[in-house]
């Protein structure tokens, strides 16, 4: 894809929704916004350090608040995540996250998901993973790549149950996984 900014797509309210988890709980999804960064670094904040060391390959204090400005920052179109939250008395709290971004110059886009610890195991991850390619095919993405380390065997799994892995490669300790999303059938979620 190329380096020229592209402007923002309004907000995709499309996106939006609230599903019911495996231990009863009402989550909702939406798209990420802007102001969501400070969300993002608490939601870091409550991750273990396996799970932060699943989804970034590395394990830091916090995460940078740059960072998490610009993972909250998105055209929705060439780069799109969308936020799992749940409501508790201080307000709203992010707990699962899935994304795609640009991948370096192929047809394909990159995806990334992290679940919070103790929501973990109810769902959210396929649904997290539906939902983020639903909204890359809607925007016209047909192949997906992600980068799983070989000991994430959740991670594994899930990608291998719920998509259609056209190619998989083991390159120090880091599978590179190139799949589609599987048609939509009654029973998907």
């Amino acid at each position: 894809m190329a380096d020229t900014p592209v402007a923002a797509a309004p907000y995709p309210r499309e996106l939006e929704r609230m599903v019911r988890l495996a231990n009863d709980a009402l989550v909702r999804l939406r798209p990420i916004r802007p102001d969501d960064a400070p969300r993002l670094i608490a939601a870091y904040g409550r991750l273990s350090q396996l799970s932060v060391y699943h989804r970034f390959f590395t394990v830091m204090k916090r995460l940078p608040p740059d960072w998490a400005q610009v993972f909250a920052t998105v055209d929705f179109r060439h780069r799109l995540a969308i936020v799992a939250e749940r409501d508790t008395p201080t307000g709203s709290e992010i707990i699962g996250v899935g994304r795609y971004e640009p991948s370096d110059g192929e047809d394909a886009v990159e995806v990334a998901f992290v679940v919070e610890d103790g929501w973990q195991g109810f769902g959210l991850g396929p649904i997290l993973l539906d939902a983020v390619l639903r909204a890359g095919e809607a925007r016209g993405i047909q192949r997906f790549r992600a980068y799983v380390l070989a000991d994430n065997s959740r991670m594994l799994k899930l990608l291998d149950r719920h998509t259609d892995v056209v190619e998989r490669r083991l390159e120090d300790g880091v599978v590179a996984l190139l799949f589609r999303a599987r048609p939509v059938t009654a029973a998907s979620p």
